[in-house]
Order: C-alpha cells, then sequence, then structure tokens
C-alpha cells in the first residue's frame, strides 16, 4: 500500500476503475473537456490539471530555481508580440517598456496616385515616341518663380483643386510648392533638390506632348544641383525676374548652358510686378523688358564672343515668353495673337505675332504699322496690343465694384459666378487671368520648337559626354534613341527613399528599356577598360517614372526618358553608367563623363560625435550625404579629422541637419568653419634641387616655376586635355603659350589629376639620360609628382599652378635598384624642395560678394567688406527699379556670417549671394620665420600668410617646421647654407 504514494504524499499507484454512474456523470458534468484531453488530463481528487510527462514518470532531481510554476510571457502572448523582462527599476520612467514602432518620413508624399487630367496609360505609351517627348530644366537665381511656374503646370494636369479649397487661413495663402518635398525645403521657403515631373501638356494645336520637367534649385550654393540636372536635359527654361533682372546665378547658369551647348528659352516672370509693384507706365514697362532680354543676351555674346547672334533670345523668334506665376499666366507673342486672331478672324496670327515686337509703330487712325510714330497717339505694337490690353485688365479687375465687374468682363467674354466676384483681389485676379489667357499652349510651344527631342539631341549627348569610340554598336544605338539596343543609363542624381534609409537612382535611359530584374553592370565615374575596380554587378529592383510627391510604377522605362531605379545605389557615389553584364560582339563598355561643376566646394567644417561610440554611424551617415549632394567632399585629414567640403554657409547648414536627423540620427561637434587653402610659386627655383634615393643609386634633379596666367583655367576646363596626342597638346602650348617646340612637346603629366592645375615637364637632354632608362622610371616619377602636388610642403593643401621641369636623372643600370618605391619618394622630395626654393605662396578662395539693396545701404555695404579684407569692384542702379546692385570681391575665410552682418546693418533689406570666384595670393611670405602674432591678436597684412599655415600645420597635427631643410640632401644644405643663398 506505502508504494502507492511518493515520499510528497502523491499518488502514484494506478487508478482504481470508475464505476458506470460515475463515467454517465463525468460525461453530464464535465462536458467542459473536449473529448481528445479526456484521456490525457482528468485527474482523480480534483486535483488541478498538471503538465504530465508523456514517458512517464522521471527521478530527475528537479532544482527549486528551474521548476516552471507559470507559462513565460512569450508562451502567453504568442510569437508575434514582443516580449521583455527586465530588472526593477533597470530603464528611466521617461522611456517606454516597449517602444511604439515609430515610422520615420522626412518628405512629403502623396498617400496614393493623385488623380490627373490626362490618362496616365496615354503617358507610358507615350514615352515609346522619343520624337513628341522634350527633356527641359527650369532654371534661374533664388525666388525667381521657378517652382511657382511647376505649381502653375501641376495645376493645370493634377486635379487636386478640391483639396486646396479645403485648406483655410494663413494655409490657404500659401504658395502650393508641389516640388518642395524635403521638410527643411518648406521650413526655408526655398529649393534644396532638383525634382523632376513628367505630365502630359498641349500646345495650341491641341497636339500632346511628354515634358519631363527638373525643377532645380536658384540659391547660388546649390549650383550643383542645376550641373547635375542639365546633364539630363536637352534644353533649358531660364526663368528671370523682370524687376531684379540678371543676378548672378542666372550669369553662371547662362554661360554654363552656352559652354554645354544646351539650346536656351527664356521666360520674363513676375510681370505683375511692373503693374502693381513699380506701377509703371506701359510704355516704360516695354523698355523694363527689353533690357532684361538684352541683358540675356549680353551674357551670351559675352560667354561666346561673335557667336551670340545665333543663340540670340527674342520674343519674335518665340523663344521669349511672358508670364506671371502668382496668377498662373504665361503667354508667348504667337500664343497672344492667336487670340486675336480667335477674336477677329481676319487677322493672321502668325504675320502679326511677328510685328508684336521691337521698334514696329500702330498708327490707329490709318491702322497702319510702320518703322517710326508717324501720329500723334501712335505706340509700339506690344504697347497698344499686349500690355495695354494686360494694363486695363488688372485695374478694373482691382478697382471695379462686382456689378460693373461683371459687365466689363462680359464684353471679353469671362463670366463668373456672383460669389467669385466677391472674393478677394488675389483669387478674383486668379479667376480673371484664368479665363483671359487660358493654359500654359504658348509655353508648351516654345519648348517644341526650340528644344530637339531626346532623339534630335543623342547625337550631341554622344559627343559631349561619352567617353567611347562613336563607330561602335553601343554608340549608334545611344544616337538613334534605340529601345531594341542595349540598355544604357547615364545615372546623374540619388534621391534618398522617404524614411532616408537607402536611395534611389535617378538618370535618363539612352539606349534600350529599363527594366525590373534586370541584371547590370554598375560603371562608376573611375572605371576604365585598363582599371576595372569601379564596377559592380546589380539587379534593377523596381522602375518608377519620377513626380515628386509620388512615384509611378511601371513595367519599363524605353530610350530618351528619365527613370527612378532602386536597387542599384550601394556602389554609386555621384555619377553612374548602367550597362549590360555582357554587349553584343564583346564591346567594351565606357562610362560617361563626370558632372563638370561650375564652382568649387572651398567651405570646410570638421564633425565628430559626442559620443565617441556612436564614430561608425556617423561614418555611415557621411558616407550618405556625400551620395545626396553632388558636390559635397568628405576626407579624414592626417589627425583623424573627419572634413566635410561644401560651397557655402547654407549648403553646409542643410548638410548637417540631413547629417544629424536624416542619416545619422545623433548629436555632432562641429569645428568653426575653415576653408581650403592651395599652395603656389611666383618666381623660379634659386637653385637645381636634387634628392638621392635611399639606396643611394639615383639621383632626381627638379626645378620649379609659375605658369603662365590662363593655362591653370584651360586644364581644368578641359580646353586641353593630357589624354590628347602629344603633338596636339603640343600644338596647343606652341599656339596659345607661345612655348617652343621642346618644351610643348614634352609634357608628361597634369596634377595632381588628368585635369590638375600643374604640370611636369621632361627637360633632360638625349646626351646625358638614356631614353631606354628614362622611359622605364617615368611613371614612377609621374607617380610621385601626383602624390606631391595633391599635398604640397607648406600645409598639405593642394599645389596649383606650377610647372615643375625635370633636369636631369641619373639611374642605377640595374631595373630592380630603380623600382617604384625608390623613384616615386624621392620625385616628392625633390618636388618640395624645388617648390620651396621658388619663393611660395598660400592661394586663398575668394567669393564675389553679389548684393541687391535699396540706394541707402550702399555706403553701409563699404563698410562691411573693407573689415572683412574685401573690397567692392562696382555698384550701379537696377534699370526702371529703386534697386542698387553691387559686386565685390571677399576673402571665403573672411565671411562667416557676412550675409548676417549685411542683413543686420540694412535692416533685412539686402539679398546677399556668394559664390567662389577664384583663388588670390595671400599677402605675406609663408616662410618668414621673424613673424610673431601674439595669442588673440590680429596678424597684420604682410603676416597673413604665415599665419595661416602655422594655424592649419596645428590644426592638422603637423610639426612647425617647413623649412627646406627638411627635404634636401644634408650635403647641399651645408653648402648652401654655408654660402648664404638659404637661412639656417
Amino acid at each position: 500500500m506505502d508504494d502507492l504514494y511518493d515520499e510528497f504524499g502523491n499518488f502514484i499507484g494506478e487508478p482504481e476503475e470508475s464505476s458506470e454512474e460515475e463515467q454517465q456523470a463525468g460525461a453530464n458534468g464535465a462536458n467542459y473537456l473536449d473529448e481528445d484531453d479526456e484521456d490525457e488530463n482528468t485527474m482523480p481528487n480534483d486535483q488541478a490539471l498538471m503538465e504530465i510527462d508523456e514517458d512517464g514518470p522521471s527521478n530527475a532531481v528537479v532544482l527549486h530555481e528551474d521548476k516552471q510554476y507559470y507559462p513565460t510571457a512569450a508562451q502567453t502572448y504568442g510569437p508575434d508580440v514582443e516580449t521583455m523582462v527586465q530588472e526593477e527599476d533597470a530603464q528611466p520612467l521617461s522611456q517606454p517598456i516597449i517602444a511604439p514602432v515609430v515610422q520615420k518620413k522626412f518628405a512629403i508624399q502623396e498617400t496614393d496616385l493623385p488623380p490627373v487630367h490626362f490618362a496616365r496609360d496615354f503617358m507610358t505609351d507615350m514615352m515609346n515616341f522619343p520624337e513628341q517627348i522634350r527633356n527641359i530644366a527650369f532654371v534661374g537665381h533664388l525666388h525667381h518663380g521657378k517652382t511657382a511656374l511647376m505649381d502653375m503646370l501641376v495645376m493645370l494636369t493634377h486635379d487636386i483643386s478640391e483639396r486646396l479649397e479645403k485648406k483655410t487661413g494663413r494655409k490657404r495663402d500659401e504658395q502650393l510648392r508641389y516640388t518642395d518635398c524635403h521638410l527643411l525645403e518648406r521650413e526655408r521657403g526655398l529649393s534644396i533638390k532638383s525634382a523632376p515631373m513628367s505630365m502630359i501638356l498641349q500646345g495650341t494645336r491641341g497636339k500632346s506632348h511628354l515634358f519631363n520637367i527638373l525643377d532645380t534649385p536658384g540659391h547660388v550654393n546649390f549650383v550643383d544641383e542645376v550641373a547635375a540636372s542639365l546633364r539630363l536635359v536637352d534644353g533649358i527654361v531660364l526663368v528671370v525676374d523682370v524687376v531684379e533682372g540678371v543676378q548672378i546665378n542666372t550669369e553662371h547658369i547662362i554661360k554654363y548652358a552656352v559652354l554645354e551647348d544646351l539650346p536656351i528659352t527664356l521666360i520674363v516672370n513676375k510681370m505683375d510686378r511692373l503693374i502693381l509693384e513699380l506701377k509703371l507706365p506701359p510704355t516704360d514697362a516695354y523698355f523694363k523688358l527689353k533690357h532684361v532680354i538684352e541683358e540675356v543676351n549680353t551674357v551670351i555674346e559675352n560667354t561666346i564672343p561673335g557667336q551670340g547672334e545665333k543663340r540670340r533670345l527674342s520674343p519674335e523668334k518665340g523663344n521669349v515668353a511672358f508670364a506671371c506665376s502668382s496668377m498662373q499666366w504665361i503667354f508667348t507673342l504667337p500664343s497672344f495673337a492667336k487670340m486675336y486672331a480667335e477674336n477677329y478672324p481676319d487677322v493672321n496670327a502668325k504675320d502679326f505675332a511677328v510685328r508684336l515686337w521691337g521698334d514696329i509703330f500702330f498708327n490707329p487712325k490709318k491702322r497702319s504699322f510702320t518703322r517710326k510714330g508717324t501720329e500723334e497717339r501712335s505706340k509700339r505694337t506690344f504697347v497698344n496690343f499686349v500690355l495695354e490690353p494686360i494694363y486695363k485688365l488688372y485695374s478694373h479687375t482691382i478697382s471695379e465694384s462686382p456689378e460693373d465687374l461683371k459687365d466689363t468682363l462680359a464684353t471679353l467674354g469671362i463670366y463668373l459666378k456672383p460669389k467669385q466676384l466677391r472674393a478677394n483681389a488675389k483669387e478674383l485676379l486668379q479667376l480673371v487671368c484664368e479665363q483671359f489667357f487660358g493654359g500654359a499652349e504658348g509655353f508648351v510651344d516654345m519648348v517644341v520648337e526650340h528644344v530637339p527631342s531626346p532623339l534630335e539631341g543623342a547625337k550631341k549627348k554622344v559627343d559631349r559626354y561619352y567617353t567611347g569610340p562613336t563607330d561602335t554598336k553601343v554608340a549608334t544605338a545611344i544616337e538613334k534613341c534605340d529601345q531594341n539596343g542595349p540598355l544604357i543609363v547615364q545615372i546623374a542624381k540619388l534621391y534618398n527613399t522617404p524614411d532616408a534609409s537607402s536611395f534611389y537612382s535617378f538618370g535618363r535611359v539612352m539606349s534600350g528599356i529599363a527594366k525590373a530584374g534586370q541584371q547590370v553592370r554598375v560603371l562608376g565615374e573611375n572605371y576604365t577598360i585598363d582599371d576595372e575596380e569601379d564596377m559592380t554587378l546589380s539587379t534593377i529592383q523596381d522602375t518608377w517614372i519620377a513626380e515628386s510627391r509620388y512615384n509611378i510604377p511601371t513595367s519599363g522605362v524605353p530610350a530618351g526618358n528619365w527613370v527612378l531605379l532602386s536597387g542599384i545605389d550601394n556602389s554609386i557615389v555621384k555619377t553612374a553608367t548602367l550597362v549590360p553584364p555582357k554587349l553584343e560582339d564583346d564591346e567594351d563598355a565606357y562610362i560617361f563623363k563626370p558632372i563638370k561643376h561650375f564652382t568649387d566646394s572651398v567651405f570646410k567644417i570638421a564633425v565628430e560625435p559626442i559620443n565617441p561610440s556612436e564614430l561608425p554611424k556617423m561614418l555611415d551617415g557621411l558616407r550618405k550625404v556625400n551620395k545626396s549632394y553632388p558636390l559635397i567632399t568628405t576626407k579624414v585629414e592626417e589627425s583623424g579629422e573627419h572634413v566635410v567640403l561644401g560651397t557655402g554657409e547654407l549648403y553646409m547648414d542643410c548638410v548637417l541637419h540631413d547629417l544629424r536627423r536624416l542619416y545619422s540620427e545623433m548629436e555632432l561637434k562641429v569645428s568653426d568653419p575653415v576653408t581650403r587653402f592651395c599652395e603656389t610659386v611666383v618666381e623660379q627655383s634659386a637653385i637645381m634641387c636634387y634628392a638621392i634615393t635611399p639606396n643611394k643609386k639615383n639621383k632626381v634633379t627638379m626645378m620649379a616655376e609659375p605658369l603662365d596666367d590662363g593655362i591653370a583655367e584651360d586644364i581644368e576646363s578641359g580646353t586641353v586635355n593630357i589624354k590628347d596626342p602629344i603633338r596636339k597638346v603640343g600644338q596647343f602650348f606652341e599656339e596659345k603659350y607661345d612655348w617652343d617646340k621642346l618644351a610643348s612637346r614634352n609634357i608628361w603629366a597634369f596634377g595632381p589629376d588628368e585635369m590638375g592645375p600643374n604640370i611636369l615637364q621632361n627637360d633632360t637632354l638625349p646626351s646625358q639620360v638614356d631614353k631606354k632608362l628614362l622611359n622605364s622610371v617615368r611613371e614612377g616619377i609621374r607617380q610621385g609628382f601626383s602624390w606631391g602636388t595633391r599635398e604640397g610642403p607648406l600645409c598639405e593643401e593642394p599645389i596649383r599652378n606650377t610647372r615643375f621641369k625635370l633636369t636631369a636623372l641619373d639611374l642605377a643600370p640595374d631595373a630592380i635598384s630603380r623600382g617604384s618605391g625608390q623613384i616615386i619618394p624621392t620625385t616628392r622630395r625633390t618636388l618640395y624642395s624645388s617648390f620651396l626654393t621658388a619663393s611660395p605662396r598660400l592661394l586663398e578662395p575668394m567669393y564675389t560678394a553679389a548684393i541687391t539693396s535699396p540706394a541707402d545701404s550702399i555706403s553701409a555695404l563699404y563698410t562691411i567688406l573693407s573689415k572683412r579684407r574685401g573690397h567692392v569692384l562696382s555698384d550701379g542702379p537696377i534699370a526702371g527699379t529703386p534697386l542698387y546692385t553691387l559686386r565685390g570681391l571677399i576673402p571665403v575665410i573672411d565671411s562667416f556670417g557676412f550675409e548676417t552682418d549685411v542683413r543686420i546693418h540694412t535692416q533685412g533689406q539686402a539679398t546677399v549671394s556668394l559664390c567662389f570666384e577664384r583663388w588670390s595670393v595671400v599677402p605675406g611670405d609663408p616662410l618668414d620665420k621673424s613673424v610673431r602674432t601674439g595669442k588673440l591678436e590680429m596678424a597684420s597684412t604682410m603676416a597673413t600668410a604665415r599665419d595661416f599655415v602655422m594655424k592649419t600645420r596645428r590644426r592638422k597635427g603637423l610639426s612647425e617646421d617647413v623649412g627646406v631643410g627638411k627635404f634636401l640632401e644634408g650635403e647641399m644644405w651645408r653648402e648652401l647654407t654655408e654660402g648664404g643663398v638659404l637661412d639656417g
């Protein structure tokens, strides 16, 4: 009996068989158990249900802490619920134990595809006809109305008016800014990124065209976005504010577009400012418009002297439009003439349009056109037929009572509801202008006529940007915009995803059809046939048509269109070329040239994480920022500093915002801003400097001298290319700079890279050096030259505008003694010593300061500039306005806070644009050891160079000794110091 119970009193014997009555009661009273569970879980003596070991009783000892009395949280809540078990007080009360899932969203996006006034299927079909497509970019200065013009086109094509009508209060009066998606763009009220939109627009004849438009930023700091955008387009639409005229950024963009051979069309915007703000009479308004158009033509003529006539912009040519983006109207002379032709059938719109501009007068009595006004009331045709009707339309709409206005508008065929007639002035004007001017047909006709289609523009793209030969099948497919050819895509920009975790690649399909699932080779900017390191294999995951706030998924995008791709961004830094894994006939793959920017990154800051353990996070953020901004560069200094280089204060502010909030979510320490420097020489080397290799078997002798003015700019702009045949390069220097034949035919390299502003020249005599031996070390000397010019001896900044002559070379006869390890560092040492004996100087970047302000602020601007080592170049009034414009130069290192300073001194009335202009020599000798500047003292003018060099070296963790003695051979150093040639 005892063995029926264990030592704890638990029954372990065989259960007694129950009687029939008990079984029946169990069936009736305990039917809460499932039939399957009855056998396993029914226990006698009303014991609580326990887990039964199916393998029978175990005699293993179970420790107290291992006993499971209750189910775990994971067992209770299931596998789909995140559970945590924590010690008491392990987390602060402010932090939830299980944090809610946060959806990261850094851009404004449509939740669904918004309704449009055209069929999207029709748009995707239109992509197959490149002759009906136009790829353009809206470009111009800040606040000249590019985004507002995009809004106008969005309103014409998208059915979003109901949503806008629901807005109330201040939000109702805000500009739509449809293409400004970045939250920072909304806060600051300016575009930071270029934004693409594709839409179907109709011309005056009712024919539809597919317009791919890029809305670019207007701030001078973001011209890198403009340069990237212009690579993808076939023509530009230049937007100019009629009051401010051609500003500094407009000038730079015109010059860039002309040099890149892009067709230009012009929109003179904000026409209502002439009427409502300046209150100019119609005749004066005509002269103001003419002056603005001529300003643009003058910049074109100055860029390509003697060739400006064929690129001339003029309303009678049809390549100039007049617009008011706030009132949403735009017209050209042909489209305005067509309005007359619709009301007066006898008028020939084409002939009439030609007579609507220039010194052509209308004589109302004779009803004739003449070159000179023959009657008292005769006026220029543009004033009589265009400006006066617009002036009258505005004045009647604003000043008349609703009843009178209704009758006046009826004569023009404009009918408004009584509620609309009583709306505020802005809304009423907008409604009247909408019916009077109609849509954007005139603009469409202008672009279609003066901007080539992708099919017409493809040959120019190949000739200008394709690095490969033009007689291959690939080049032919690109020229024909062939959908059946191999897939070639030129990627010019990267856009981050809404959650900023990865990037979409945006580019132009040059040939073939881009489809999801295709495997492609991603060729980076450094890819060449000889060096295939910058190449990866990737698969396109998705293809979209980019529409700024939303993307339209598509099965494929054919040649001639823009495409947004995902899944290939990992290896792309700035730009890339996509090609198939294997080309037909095993052709070699070539890339499109990297984008040439029209400014330099000279604004420099150093960043580090506040929490050192977050360094990897910051590095990842820097990599992403580097992808997001076309002209930013990031590098690590010798001292371990992480340096970020950009174009200006606003640019760096946006970069740091993205680094802190979008890509890293961390706090950073940011250094005071500094600038890049360069190093140069102003005289020929005092002596021929030599250095001996570590194995004492080779000797390299060099001398340095400054380059002629203009050579550095020609090399950087690509006017002369080191890859061209020697004869062609030599001929360029012979003809333009009057070099002798021997010198010009012996140019070995430009440095530090192929477009670097320094020259390495072989000046050795064949009688002294064996040509075969010389060629064996040529590459080593080139690499030493490249290394030396990349980091100069003064403060490890790039060398500029210097010619290094290799004058003598003693080489060991055996090849092993003259290897790269011996030649490269020795060449660098020789280069440094020859540089330091040629009166070295420090170069600093200069900004052009373009300031627009009222006349009474000009004297204050002179004072502010002079305090910052700057000076005024010119100042003068802007024609037809109370504004003045001032141009000056200011060193970048003294420009920090300049804009704020100007605004304080002018009560916020002045606008400032700062853009990189040129490199200028810093006053003083950087090697002058007699200069002493006390702590917290400002360096004197002639001590500036030494001060900059010393401070830069300290910041980079370099020693303060900059003497030539470090690089010269000991014997030579002793001779020169004893002879008094060099200071000791």
